[in-house]
């Protein structure tokens, strides 16, 4: 094939959301090849390439003529459901790579996969990126934020196209090289968590608007859209008020009110949280949205447990405590919440990302991943430009809470976060996220907590020694012996 054909890129893994970021590379003057096993799906994609604007994409039927199609050094992008698929992609296509080609992993993989990739790849000469992609099928298509980590020299190969195809932003496009080894994955993995968090919270603030304040689906509607005006800006926001304008064409009233309450996962959210437990990280606002998942799963054990539950006596209090409710002031009290609880959310996500960077000597820039996460992904918003700026600041910040903007924005809002919390325990509302929230803003500002007697009690039991405050070093004392002698 002669040099002026050959394409520029090539993409294997022809889902929707390898379609779309294929179509949305070409769309950008980047001429790519496309390759998937089931050849149905090469045609579907050379299908939409046409009707789409006559597109600069080729389809292929085999990994030979697929990799044979890309100019050297090739890069190709894998866009297949992680684990053994991605292995098999690879050993398929790099048959017919040489020494100097890259292999761009995008999907959501588990960070060690790729370091063992990147150990295999280099043993063939071959460079490896694993390249967090967010922002679903509509950012695949139209702008994504892109977290690759890896070769550098590899992310070099392909920067002139992954800063035109991400989503791009008043201070540039959605992407960065992240850092060395499994980094993007691992970014993309807490982005993720961080998204469980999000989600949780909309959906609490949801559930005390709609059943304490007794707000209908178009009132709700009006408020999210209002909420999108102001502080809370965000995708999530966005489509959580369009959500509540959708008539259900099956029947009257609105769609979400016919959706069962039980929330699928993918595994990411998990990851986080095992993260956060292996590094000490305290993540609890996205362990209890991981929790509310496993909990909303149990459908029907729950629905048998409201029936045992109200026959034992147990009466729903949401009624008393709506009758005296303050309709504005709990708008405006239940806002305040879920900003305060959102930053919670994400200086959880941010601890887990700086401990797994000081582990790896991954040297993470909290900033620009602040920066690359505000155009194109499902966590974009206002508030990241603020997360940006707090890093900037001070690149060694120890929390968002202790940030000076961020602390005097918990402060003005910790008194309507409590009524909010309050509010929803008396009425029988569970809260998880937000209350995670609250005890780790709560936990985290004290200066002293309850733990000397946990230590206590471990020295007692265990032997585990203790530290003084008065003195250094480490004491053990015979509890038992001396508490029975001064009884």
């Amino acid at each position: 094939m002669e040099a002026a054909t050959l394409s520029r890129i090539g993409l294997a893994g022809l889902a929707v959301m390898g379609q779309n970021l294929a179509l949305n590379i070409a769309e950008k003057g980047f001429p790519i090849s496309v390759y998937n096993r089931t050849t149905s799906k090469v045609d579907e994609t050379l299908d939409r390439a046409h009707n789409e604007g006559h597109l600069p994409l080729t389809g292929h039927y085999t990994p030979r003529d697929f990799v044979l199609s890309i100019q050297k050094p090739r890069s190709v992008i894998i866009l297949v459901k992680a684990g053994a698929p991605v292995d098999q992609t690879i050993a398929a296509l790099s048959a017919h790579m040489e020494p100097g080609d890259t292999i761009i992993d995008g999907g959501n993989e588990w960070y060690e996969n790729t370091e063992r990739r990147i150990v295999e790849a280099n043993s063939k000469g071959l460079l490896y990126l694993g390249m967090g992609v967010s922002g679903g099928e509509e950012g695949a298509r139209n702008g994504p934020s892109l977290m690759p980590g890896g070769s550098y020299e590899a992310y070099n190969n392909i920067k002139d196209i992954v800063e035109k195809v991400a989503a791009q932003v008043e201070d540039g496009p959605c992407v960065t090289y992240i850092g060395e080894g499994g980094s993007g994955n691992f970014v993309k993995m807490v982005h993720n968590g961080i998204e469980y968090g999000d989600m949780q919270l909309i959906s609490e603030a949801y559930d005390v608007l709609k059943n304490v304040g007794g707000l209908s689906n178009s009132e709700l509607a009006e408020i999210f859209d209002e909420w999108n005006r102001g502080e809370l800006e965000s995708f999530l926001i966005e489509i959580t008020a369009d959500i509540f304008k959708v008539k259900d064409e099956h029947g009257d009233g609105e769609l979400v009110d016919k959706i069962l309450d039980k929330t699928g996962m993918k595994g990411t959210g998990k990851w986080t949280v095992q993260q956060a437990a292996e590094l000490s990280v305290a993540a609890p606002t996205i362990a209890a949205s991981l929790d509310c998942r496993y909990l909303s799963g149990l459908k029907d054990e729950r629905v048998a447990a409201a029936e045992v539950l109200a026959e034992a006596g147990l009466k729903e209090e949401v009624g008393t405590v709506r009758s005296g409710i303050d309709k504005k002031r709990l708008i405006d009290d239940v806002r305040q919440a879920l900003y305060a609880s959102k930053i919670c959310s994400y200086a959880q996500g941010m601890n887990l990302l700086r401990a797994k960077s000081l582990e790896k000597n991954w040297n993470l820039n909290f900033g620009e991943l602040a920066r690359i996460w505000k155009g194109g992904c499902i966590i974009r918003a206002v508030f990241l430009d603020r997360i940006k700026k707090a890093y900037q600041r001070n690149p060694n910040l120890a929390s968002l809470v202790v940030d000076p903007d961020f602390a005097k924005e918990m402060v003005q809002r910790q008194a309507a976060w409590r009524r909010v919390v309050g509010l929803a325990i008396s009425a029988g509302i569970s809260t998880p996220g937000m209350c995670a929230s609250l005890a780790y803003f709560d936990t985290y500002r004290r200066a002293r907590l309850p733990a000397n007697l946990v230590q206590a009690q471990r020295d007692l039991f265990g032997a585990h020694t203790y530290e003084r405050v008065d003195r250094p070093g480490a004491f053990h004392t015979e509890w038992t012996k001396l508490a029975r002698k001064n009884a």
